[in-house]
């Protein structure tokens, strides 16, 4: 089995939040030696040719890009987007519920989930909360390793009609267990009452969330309970990632959409930079929070994030001698732009054994069968002809096989980052990405050996666009 799967395996059991993915390729950043840089600072006489860097928003977005030996201002940067969040259950701004004699735990929908694959699930929680620490206010990960929450069906002998389509209204069945009532009052836990007089602008936390449940939160942490001010939790999926299937073909795991891009664009620039000093590009992986939602968010992919790290980039690598306050100094993020390129990648739908008839004749995705380049004539994915003959170039020196989709006619077609990217910076962009099984569900499916096809796909193209794309003309 590729060592690339395994990794792919740790990394997701790692991240099961956008803002764990985030730190999870921050970690193997700086273990190469990429510098954080900061948006709050002026980044002049910082970003140098032959060097690595990284910057965040929000801690739930990133960016990473590398700088050629050989860079010239004006050259073209080659470009893998993606996204770190997946569709889940964020808990409520005021969770603490109780009724029939159990805890429940207030959540909402996020994202478009396949949500009755939610039910008779182990889960737990896992975000970022926000600690006072004498009176600074501290963002700190946490991810509770145990089950505590499930949502449970009805059983079959109690419902009206045993042969009906399973349907729920998520508001008011669709409420996690987290304990029972009794056991909360019996003193088990150690969650602290509010005692303060003081005027609050907004109720604290012990008055909104299940005292239990922020007893754990704050033994994870190491802290009490009354410095936790809020947080952003959401639920997760207990049973780790794994390998699987009778010759290890598959990989069976929650948040497949899109942690693969997250981790094969992160894995794929590390190891192009072993010809880093002879670049004469800028190699860039721009990973965004909100996707799933339609990315309209300050840390989206239709925010200024990947615009302003572009423009700033494009300037403070020119010529010192150049006055970058001049026209000429402006317009090298305009040449920039029209000598680049965007991968899109998000995942592509594999051929299901069992559904074939929803799937176009001749387009046919397989799982193991290389990455997907995904095409709509309405502009759903943004690929066109002079983007497939690059990615067949690269992908014949990477020796990685590619296939084609299209989605049939009478059935509608999702939607990635390209094209919003694509419009925003005139940048010519393809959408692509590996082929699964179960697109939004809690446990989703896609090939093991695909993830090696992948990063080796991008570390190929981050290696050979600058050469690559002098030769096709538009």
């Amino acid at each position: 089995m590729s060592l690339y799967a395994q990794e792919f395996v740790d990394f997701v059991n790692a991240s099961p939040t956008p803002y764990h993915v985030v730190n999870t390729v921050k970690s193997k950043l700086d273990a190469d030696g990429f510098v954080q840089l900061s948006e709050r600072d002026n980044w002049a006489g910082k970003v140098k040719k032959n060097s690595k860097y990284y910057v965040t928003r929000n801690s739930s977005s990133i960016i990473a890009f590398t700088v050629g030996g050989e860079y010239t201002p004006g050259n073209g940067i080659a470009i893998v987007g993606g996204h770190t969040d997946s569709p889940v259950l964020r808990i409520k701004p005021i969770s603490d519920q109780k009724r029939e004699g159990y805890v429940q735990v207030g959540v909402e929908t996020y994202g478009g989930g396949i949500w009755h694959t939610w039910f008779d699930r182990d889960l737990s929680v896992a975000g970022r909360v926000f600690v006072n620490e004498g009176g600074k206010f501290v963002s700190k990960l946490v991810k509770l390793d145990k089950p505590i929450l499930r949502i449970p069906t009805l059983a079959i002998h109690l419902t009206k009609d045993r042969y009906v389509k399973f349907e729920f209204n998520k508001e008011t069945q669709f409420r996690p267990i987290a304990g029972q009532t009794a056991e909360e009052s019996s003193g088990c836990c150690k969650g602290e009452e509010l005692t303060e007089s003081e005027f609050q602008s907004v109720k604290s936390v012990v008055e909104r969330h299940s005292k239990k449940l922020l007893d754990l939160i704050a033994q994870e942490l190491s802290v009490e309970v009354s410095q936790i001010e809020d947080f952003e939790l959401i639920l997760y999926d207990t049973q780790k990632s794994t390998i699987g299937g009778l010759n290890d073909e598959f990989i069976f795991s929650p948040r497949l959409d899109n942690q693969v891009t997250c981790y094969t664009a992160t894995t794929g620039l590390i190891k192009s930079t072993k010809q880093l000093a002879t670049q004469t590009g800028i190699q860039l992986i721009s990973l965004f929070d909100h996707e799933e939602i339609g990315s309209q968010s300050a840390q989206g992919a239709d925010s200024s994030f990947l615009p302003n790290i572009l423009e700033r980039i494009t300037k403070l690598t020119a010529n010192p001698e150049v006055d970058l306050k001049s026209e000429l100094g402006s317009s090298y993020f305009l040449t920039t732009m029209s000598k680049s390129f965007i991968l899109s990648s998000d995942m592509a739908h594999g051929v299901h054994p069992n559904y074939g008839e929803n799937y176009e004749s001749l387009n046919r995705p397989q799982l193991n069968q290389g990455p997907v380049i995904k095409i709509n004539a309405n502009q759903r994915y943004v690929t066109n002809s002079a983007g497939i003959v690059l990615l067949k170039q690269i992908g014949a020196l990477a020796k990685v096989p590619q296939q084609l989709f299209v989605v049939r006619n009478d059935s509608p077609c999702g939607s990635t980052i390209g094209p919003m990217i694509s419009a925003k910076l005139g940048v010519r962009t393809l959408d692509l990405g590996n082929p699964q099984l179960s697109m939004h569900s809690i446990r989703e499916t896609c090939g093991s050996h695909d993830i090696e096809k992948l990063v080796l796909l991008f570390e190929s193209y981050f290696e050979h666009f600058a050469e690559l794309e002098q030769k096709i003309v538009v």
